[in-house]
């Protein structure tokens, strides 16, 4: 019998009734296969991601260094891991930048005495956080998971965490035999250099290895395996064996030279029935072999227990840790008060805001830890997903954590936005500068180079916001002005030629190339509205700065774009309601000539007057237009018209919460017909795009908008917005706390395990819905919009 330590036993009080078991061998050693130096069926089977509907993600909390990332600051030597949960399992786990996945998923397989079952696919879950106050609101992204067999042989506790001083996952679990015996299988699946495919692994009773060029992982477990295997998936790899077999029969030392597809499987202990097993999983990370065995081996042989290792990751006590953090969030107790939920999700999305934020690049925010439908998305290549950089997405957010009271982490993602900014260094490009890269990598490398003029406008709006409120001096603005602000408050007076990888389109604000949405060229009510916003902000920082005339030319061209919001994007004529609304999209400066959009996400082209969207409610929200303005008003109808057919209808009410899509006729989500994830089976007219939890808390910061314009509002009025949007958006949160993208809408055949109001397997978390729902709570705390802009609203919104 092997003495379980306190470490072993972390999380055992969650079923105290159970005792630990007595270990009995999985068989013989005597008699167990002799392990063959190298596993056959290179290079593997063709690999995908794991599922985006995450519930949980998590890093450790690491203080800046003067505004930067380096070891040494109150929290010691930065960790550069982050991990998901979904379905019950750990999933994507990164380590390096926070777009290099290292792992697939990592899962148990438990054989029982009626045939193994698979965590994930065999069982049901529930994710909680591990660090919670007496409100039960989370302190840390530290979580406790529960599997349960779906036979109800057994359970599954696992507490998953990183280490904060070390490139270290720590996973304790807890494994408890409910009926019958139970041998539990550790199934590692990585994706070594943020691909499928290209890892070498070897497989030792203590030390699992898995490498690909100077990527290296190194799992140890805190009792040795009986067993060892590394395999190639679907040909060699241990559940396959354990599905044919009911054991390992065939144990293989390594995958040998040729890089594939690799599995690596630890047979543990069998259970006897009522008893439990305790184990820790440690793994490490780093450029070498050693670096990632130090790792590995720092973090389980250091004298910390894995308790010790959580309070450090927590910062309890004395240690600086994600309490701290929360702690020093002077507004989040103020907004946590105006949630219908006592707080636990205005908690939960201030820590999601912070830990999708890059640990090399200080202030590299990111849209969301995941790879949409990743479950059906080809891992052979290299893929960020929506691990990566958008302005708006980085605006989002930044002013979601300004809102706050974070003093650090906007000033930060300000100073970073040079970074992705066009000029005459960028590499390759021969054309405009001025104008923000549509999606990079944390570290600035280009992926996508369309043209958004709202991701040029918002860089300069969050800069305005941090210089008002003081967190950027006079003098330090004065230096954005001339280095980042004046060249993108030109380009969205002059636009240009692009000339960066396949574009050559000449932009001629405020028509853009790309809305929103990244889809459709022309006029856009909301791209409008950020680039007037951020032409009248640009002025008074130009002026603060001594450049009068370029002030004047800034204000003048916001004047213009602002007079002509009706004459080019609100239709006197549309097809739809009264005739009179604005347009998702006008392709021209003529709203009323029916002109078709382009054809997009397997949609058929269709004339713009069918298409209306929430777009022109960004022209309250920074103050281009006053709430009862009456294009706004007379839009509204439209916009939320229940009887049109689903195609063209954008408002659903989903189990009592107000929902709209992003716009009628969009495509980007699961088919209507097959049920199957966006663009499996081609781009098809089946694909439907579902109902975005971001439009609830656009729709609430409107009404307030409208409620304020009234004059002092009645606390009735201000509760009936808590109670409709507030805990509308609420409702679409999963047990994690996390907001999704996209939640089902009930429109066409239903995936399994797809539930009305909740969240798909599109994305989640998404930084830019918990960003939204933190602003809206930042908005009724305040009476008053939180990102308004009282220049715009002074000057136009009459």
């Amino acid at each position: 019998m092997r003495k379980l330590t306190r470490a072993l036993m972390l999380g055992t009080a969650l079923l105290p009734s159970m005792a630990c078991a007595s270990m009995t061998p999985v068989t013989d050693p005597a008699v167990l296969p002799a392990s063959e130096p190298i596993a056959p069926g290179a290079p593997g089977a063709a690999t995908t991601w794991s599922s985006a509907a995450k519930t949980g993600v998590g890093a450790s909390y690491e203080a800046y260094v003067d505004g930067h990332y380096r070891d040494g600051g109150p929290t010691g030597a930065v960790s550069k891991v982050w991990f998901s949960i979904a379905d019950g399992v750990l999933t994507e786990t990164m380590y390096g930048l926070i777009h290099e996945a290292q792992i697939k998923q990592m899962r148990f397989a438990v054989m029982t005495e009626t045939g193994l079952s698979v965590e994930g696919t065999d069982t049901t879950s529930r994710t909680e956080y591990q660090y919670v106050d007496a409100g039960g609101r989370p302190l840390s992204p530290a979580y406790r998971v529960i599997t349960t067999d779906k036979a109800g042989r057994y359970e599954i506790a696992k507490t998953i965490f990183t280490d904060p001083d070390r490139n270290t996952l720590v996973v304790s679990v807890v494994i408890h035999a409910l009926k019958g015996p139970v041998t539990p299988y550790l199934v590692l699946e990585p994706h070594m250099a943020n691909t499928g495919g290209g890892d070498i692994a070897e497989a030792t009773n203590d030390v699992l290895f898995a490498h690909e060029g100077n990527v290296h992982l190194a799992l140890m477990p805190s009792q040795p395996f009986e067993a060892a295997s590394a395999g190639f998936l679907g040909a060699s790899d241990g559940l396959m064996d354990l599905q044919a077999n009911g054991r390992l029969t065939n144990l293989y030392a390594s995958s040998g030279g040729t890089p594939g597809s690799v599995v690596l499987t630890g047979a543990m202990q069998t259970i006897p029935e009522g008893l439990a097993s305790a184990q820790a999983i440690y793994i490490g990370f780093g450029d070498s072999r050693e670096a990632a065995l130090a790792s590995v081996r720092g973090s389980g042989s250091s004298g910390e227990t894995v308790g010790d290792l959580l309070a450090r990751f927590n910062g309890e006590g004395d240690h600086v840790g994600w309490e701290d953090w929360i702690g020093s969030l002077t507004e989040l107790p103020r907004m946590a008060e105006v949630g219908t939920d006592g707080g636990k999700l205005a908690y939960a999305s201030a820590l999601m805001l912070k830990v999708q934020e890059d640990r090399t690049h200080a202030g590299a925010l990111i849209a969301s830890l995941s790879n949409p439908w990743g479950e059906t998305v080809d891992a052979t290549q290299a893929s960020t997903g929506y691990k990566a950089v958008w302005p708006r997405d980085f605006y989002q957010v930044a002013m979601a954590l300004m809102a706050l009271g974070d003093r650090q982490t906007p000033l930060a993602a300000f100073r970073y936005l040079p970074q992705v900014q066009v000029d005459a260094g960028t590499p390759g490009n021969t054309g405009a500068t001025g104008w923000f890269l549509q999606k990079t990598h944390v570290d600035g490398q280009i992926e996508w180079v369309g043209v958004q003029l709202d991701q040029t406008a918002m860089p300069i709006m969050l800069g305005w916001k941090l210089w008002k409120a003081g967190e950027v001096s006079d003098a330090e603005m004065a230096r954005m002005y001339a280095a980042m602000i004046k060249p993108a408050a030109d380009f969205l007076v002059d636009g240009g030629t692009i000339g960066l990888d396949w574009n050559d389109r000449t932009i001629t604000p405020p028509w853009s190339q790309q809305e929103r949405w990244e889809e459709q060229e022309g006029y856009s009510p909301s791209t409008t509205a950020a680039v007037i916003t951020g032409l009248t902000v640009a002025a008074e920082i130009a002026r603060a700065s001594g450049d009068v005339a370029s002030a004047d030319r800034y204000q003048a061209t916001a004047d213009d774009y602002a007079g002509k919001v009706e004459a080019r994007m609100f239709t006197t004529e549309g097809s739809l309601g009264d005739g009179d609304y604005f347009l998702r999209l006008s392709r021209n400066e003529d709203p009323n000539d029916r002109a078709p959009l382009g054809e997009n996400n397997g949609q058929p082209a269709l004339p713009e007057d069918r298409i209306v969207d929430g777009g022109f409610l960004e022209l309250v929200r920074y103050g281009v237009r006053a709430a009862d303005a009456p294009s706004i008003t007379e839009t509204l109808p439209e916009y939320d018209d229940q009887t049109r057919e689903d195609r063209l209808r954008v408002r659903y009410d989903l189990n009592g919460s107000s929902g709209w899509r992003r716009y009628g006729n969009d495509g980007y989500g699961e088919n209507t017909d097959t049920s199957g994830n966006y663009g499996v089976g081609g781009m098809t007219p089946g694909q439907r795009g579902r109902v975005w939890p971001i439009f609830t808390g656009e729709r609430g910061t409107y009404e307030l908008a409208r409620l304020l314009e009234d004059g002092t509002p009645d606390p009735d009025a201000i509760d009936r917005i808590r109670q409709t949007y507030v805990r509308g958006m609420e409702s679409f949160a999963n047990d994690g706390l996390l907001l999704p993208e996209q939640v089902w809408d009930g429109v066409g055949r239903t995936p399994a395990d797809y539930a009305i109001g909740k969240g798909t397997d599109s994305a989640t978390p998404l930084a830019w819905t918990h960003a939204e729902y933190l602003k809206l709570l930042r908005s009724l705390a305040d009476r008053a919009i939180w990102d308004r802009y009282a220049p715009v609203a002074t000057r136009y919104a009459r």
